[in-house]
């Protein structure tokens, strides 16, 4: 019964999965290589621009493969929140079908930009590779971890964040800026390690940058200093994504009474 369960749910998440690659990027040009080609530009990007503008070591660590791992985390952290606002409004009518529940347009929404973001981590991190500026992970078990918890995360905060835009229209202006203020209180951008000691734990409240230096850690190895609690990350994402569930509760009827 539990296996018949959860095979059912898997085709359904599979099914809207594709019907959202097919109305968001069609099936005429690159199609389906943008959700992989968008955050692979963005960053090489980012990294290209401060390649020119910073040195090419800060604090003994090269700045491309920094570059590279901040800013892949952000843009997973930002994709998942941001399509996630409108998953449930833009797939309500979907609701009618048997079967389909509100979690699973959620839930599909957020497997696909981590599948793209992680597809185009992995291309980047190949670029890097072959240009001689990072070498290969010292601790993939660790990469994995910080990369899949930072994953967990950001789609509890994105169910967060939509269930209260469901709410309260103003939370659709509020959002893009609560994004921005993310970028320096993510550590995407800036190490643990640079943070003073008298502000470190302060720093490290937030559980963003402990997913963050995980990924760090994996791709660096010890000779980088890095600070993060697995479990007080796991703590935080459970957090998060109950509170998602629990929001969502109504969110139904809600979208239909508008």
């Amino acid at each position: 019964m539990t296996a018949g369960f959860v095979a059912r749910n898997a085709r359904i998440v599979t099914a809207l999965m594709l019907r959202e690659l097919l109305t968001r990027y069609g099936r005429r040009g690159l199609g389906f290589a943008w959700l992989i080609g968008e955050p692979l530009l963005f960053c090489l990007g980012v990294i290209a621009l401060w390649s020119v503008a910073r040195p090419a070591y800060e604090h003994g660590i090269r700045m491309g493969p920094f570059v590279m791992t901040g800013y892949m985390c952000l843009l997973l952290l930002r994709h998942q929140i941001t399509l996630s606002l409108s998953a449930l409004q833009a797939n309500v009518g979907l609701l009618h079908h048997r079967g389909i529940a509100v979690l699973h347009l959620y839930i599909a929404r957020n497997i696909l930009e981590f599948l793209g973001a992680t597809a185009a981590f992995v291309v980047v991190y190949g670029v890097l590779m072959a240009l001689g500026q990072v070498s290969w992970p010292a601790d993939l078990l660790l990469l994995y971890g910080g990369w899949f918890l930072l994953a967990l995360m950001s789609m509890g905060l994105a169910m967060v964040l939509a269930a209260l835009a469901i709410r309260y229209e103003v939370m659709e202006r509020i959002v893009p800026l609560f994004t921005y203020i993310l970028i320096p209180l993510s550590g995407v951008f800036i190490m643990a390690a640079w943070v003073p000691a008298a502000y470190r734990d302060a720093f490290l409240l937030i559980p963003l940058p402990h997913v963050v230096e995980m990924v760090r850690a994996g791709v660096f190895g010890e000779f980088v200093e890095t600070y993060f609690d697995p479990i007080y990350a796991l703590g935080w994402a459970g957090v998060f994504n109950i509170a998602g569930l629990l929001l969502l509760v109504g969110a139904r009827e809600r979208v239909d009474a508008e």
